[in-house]
């Protein structure tokens, strides 16, 4: 057995909380668990699930820096979320004014994959199992 036990949480810093609260809930349907407003930080903190399993933390700070996506920074690539049917994933978030890029294979296992980017530019994957 390793070191760790699993993954806690990933935390997400945004630039507009209402519009990634809404996108992370309304579009992606996770279910909020909690949301705290910090009035010392000014800043609040979403918790959100996935399934009942995973924790994504959801952030807002008065002027964030903007993340460098483009060309490929150090650190954190992106967020990745497995789908059983992914041309059907991609038409739901279409019809929500999500758009993905164009399918592609994964040179190592074959399988189909796809990029698309959250409010703040954040790469968001799907990777058909």
């Amino acid at each position: 057995m390793g070191l760790f036990e699993g993954v806690h949480h990933i935390a997400i810093i945004c630039s507009d909380y209402q519009r990634s609260k809404d996108f992370y809930t309304r579009i992606l349907g996770f279910e909020i668990i909690c949301e705290t407003y910090r009035k010392e930080r000014l800043s609040y903190k979403l918790d959100l699930s996935l399934n009942g399993i995973y924790c994504l933390e959801l952030f807002s700070f008065p002027n964030p820096p903007k993340r460098i996506s483009q060309p490929e920074a150090c650190g954190l690539r992106h967020l990745a979320f497995k789908v059983n049917y992914i041309e059907k994933q991609i038409k739901l978030l279409s019809r929500k004014g999500v758009v993905c890029e164009e399918i592609r294979i994964d040179e190592i296992t074959g399988k189909k994959f796809t990029f698309f980017n959250d409010p703040d530019n954040l790469p968001i994957e799907l990777y058909e199992m």
